[in-house]
């Protein structure tokens, strides 16, 4: 899997059960896009989520999961990353951003006999009015993460 949503949202599918959609967005410096949540979307604690169905992974091997987000403005919400294997709890979570800086992160995927059968980011909006909450560049590679 790789997909920076340059060339449109890839594999990735809206959740027909949520509250609403995640959207494309032009970068600042015009250089792409990336998938967002503007902070004027929905009502405080509504829910948007953003599904990759993943076929083929191999039981008992380890996958890296590589993505780039950002949390603009103040009380933006909450942005989330589910597996979805048996464990309904998010494996990672962020609600507020040091600055509005795009960050880097790195989820290491280890495959038992039930391997992961796609990957859910979802974001929930905060009380703010302003910013948004984005996605981008996001890999899939086999074996371990790598160093930075």
């Amino acid at each position: 899997v790789d997909c920076s949503f340059s060339r449109g949202v890839c594999d990735w599918k809206q959740d027909a059960d949520d509250d609403f959609d995640w959207n494309p967005a032009d970068r600042d410096r015009g250089d792409g896009y990336y998938m967002a949540v503007p902070a004027f979307v929905g009502q405080q604690k509504d829910v948007g989520r953003l599904t990759l169905p993943l076929t083929g992974l191999q039981p008992r091997s380890s996958y890296c999961l590589i993505f780039s987000y950002r949390l603009a403005g103040e009380s933006v919400g909450k942005l989330r990353l589910f597996l979805a294997n048996k464990n309904p709890a998010p494996v990672w979570e962020q609600n507020r951003g040091k600055d509005e800086r795009w960050r880097t992160v790195k989820i290491e995927m280890f495959q038992g006999a039930e391997t992961t059968n796609s990957v859910t980011f979802e974001s929930e909006r905060g009380k703010g009015k302003t910013g948004e909450i984005g996605v981008d560049n996001v890999m899939l590679i086999s074996g371990l993460c790598p160093e930075d």
